[in-house]
């Protein structure tokens, strides 16, 4: 039996984070692959399990033998990647893999895997007033010009959701409802 790769896609509010740790938690047999970064480690983190830490010069190495399904360099300095032999090991085995991406991942995996062994999930907000509101209660103290940058950002992302192959809309107070759309998608797929 084959496994498969189900991507987690859509701007930042949305409740992709919630959703992941909700389906970890309800189906401790998948696997959620952490990414690698060239970020220092955090007090709380642990190598291996949020993370793979890499120096630039590992990082660079690895992207140049083909080592990442996608790579994305946040705030022009530290560096982001979805390691490719991980992933297709696990999906050999048979797994199920869960992987949150945005939508630039997305579209760089689409490159680089095999349409058979991914099937993408765009988690849309219900509407963009919810959404504000979402990132407004996830940071209080947001400058404007930069909530006025992440729901530009958001309008473009939308706009490519239909590179995914399904929409979930992520429900005001309705989790459990988008992880079980979720599920039996995986379930399906």
């Amino acid at each position: 039996m084959s496994g498969k790769l189900f991507l987690i896609v859509g701007p930042s509010g949305v409740g992709k984070g919630t959703l992941v740790r909700k389906l970890r938690a309800h189906n401790p047999e998948f696997y959620f692959p952490p990414s690698a970064t060239t970020r220092p480690i955090r007090e709380n983190e642990k190598e291996g399990e949020q993370y793979f830490f890499l120096s630039d010069e590992r990082f660079e190495k690895m992207k140049s033998e083909n080592g990442f399904l996608e790579t994305a360099t946040v705030h022009a300095t530290r560096k982001y990647g979805t390691l490719k032999k991980p992933i297709l090991d696990a999906i050999a085995a048979g797994k199920v893999v869960i992987r949150e991406v945005d939508v630039q991942g997305l579209i760089s995996i689409r490159a680089n895997l095999e349409r058979e062994k991914f099937v993408a999930i765009f988690i849309s907000p219900p509407n963009f007033e919810i959404l504000e509101k979402r990132i407004r209660k996830r940071q209080p103290a947001i400058a404007a010009e930069e909530l006025t940058r992440r729901l530009d950002s958001a309008r473009k992302e939308i706009e490519e959701k239909t590179l995914a192959n399904f929409e979930v809309v992520s429900e005001e107070n309705a989790i459990e409802k988008m992880v079980a759309a979720v599920e039996k998608i995986i379930s399906e797929n």
